[in-house]
């Protein structure tokens, strides 16, 4: 698994290079508006709640001494917990209302790898709204997961000492659902849902490694929550379709999945 998620990370190099040759920036103005708008909708929010959440909190506190630092501190903490949670929200809501825009990049991106290699590739033709819908879907059941699994790591990452693992291993799972939302903009075209999940799960390295550079920029102020998507979502598909095309998989018509005969996937 180790290999894969240096193959995740190293898709990322020479990305701004990468996407300039393909002309891909006209598919990304709108998913990094939208980024920057939820990203500030969810700060005002979080600001505006901790007030409420912060000073409920600080009702517990039984002493008049310290209770004016006791509350400065619950709000502190608060905003940084609602604003954590709309993160994640943020996350899987932004890579599922980009299905539109970002299926259209991995098809670029497909076709230009596909030309190099003189493969003559076979997928399924799919609507905006069929993008959407699936995006809806991917990102909802991820979301459901990550939050089953995610809220008891964080949780557990305040032991002392040891509470650095599950912090650890929280910030990959967070990775590993933000990898799998941007390879599925590129398997969308070529395997049904179920197949889908399971192929993700068979190179789960692969979207630990590029998820880890995407939650990364999550923490640059401003211009990484602008670019993380044009980033991302160019490395998810380039390392993506150069594995398909490893395995000899695009140019099989049974890549193109029906509901009785859907694509093999790998042992």
């Amino acid at each position: 698994m180790f290999k894969n998620i240096l193959k995740g990370l190293k898709a990322y190099k020479d990305g701004l290079e990468f996407i300039g040759k393909l002309r891909l920036w006209e598919f990304f103005l709108v998913p990094m508006v939208l980024s920057f708008v939820i990203f500030g909708l969810i700060a005002l929010t979080a600001w505006g709640l901790s007030d409420n959440l912060g000073g409920y909190v600080a009702g517990i506190y039984p002493f008049e001494w310290g209770a004016a630092f006791f509350r400065t501190l619950s709000e502190i903490i608060a905003f940084i917990a609602i604003f954590l949670v709309g993160v994640l929200l943020l996350k899987h809501l932004v890579l599922a209302l980009s299905a539109p825009f970002m299926s259209p990049v991995s098809e670029r991106i497909e076709k230009h790898l596909c030309a190099c290699e003189n493969i003559k590739t076979v997928y399924r033709k799919t609507t905006k709204a069929q993008q959407l819908a699936r995006g809806l879907r991917v990102n909802l059941r991820n979301l459901l997961y990550e939050f089953s699994i995610v809220i008891p790591l964080t949780l557990l990452s305040f032991i002392p000492v040891v509470g650095i693992f599950f912090a650890v291993l929280s910030f990959t799972v967070q990775a590993y659902y933000a990898g799998f939302g941007n390879m599925d903009y590129t398997l969308e075209r070529h395997f049904n849902y179920r197949d889908s999940v399971n192929y993700v799960k068979a190179n789960r390295g692969i979207a630990i490694g590029n998820g880890l550079v995407f939650m990364g920029m999550l923490f640059i102020p401003v211009i990484g929550i602008i670019l993380v998507l044009p980033f991302s979502v160019t490395a998810a598909s380039r390392v993506t379709l150069e594995k398909l095309i490893a395995e000899n998989r695009l140019q099989q018509e049974t890549l193109v999945p029906s509901s009785n005969n859907p694509a093999p996937l790998p042992s």
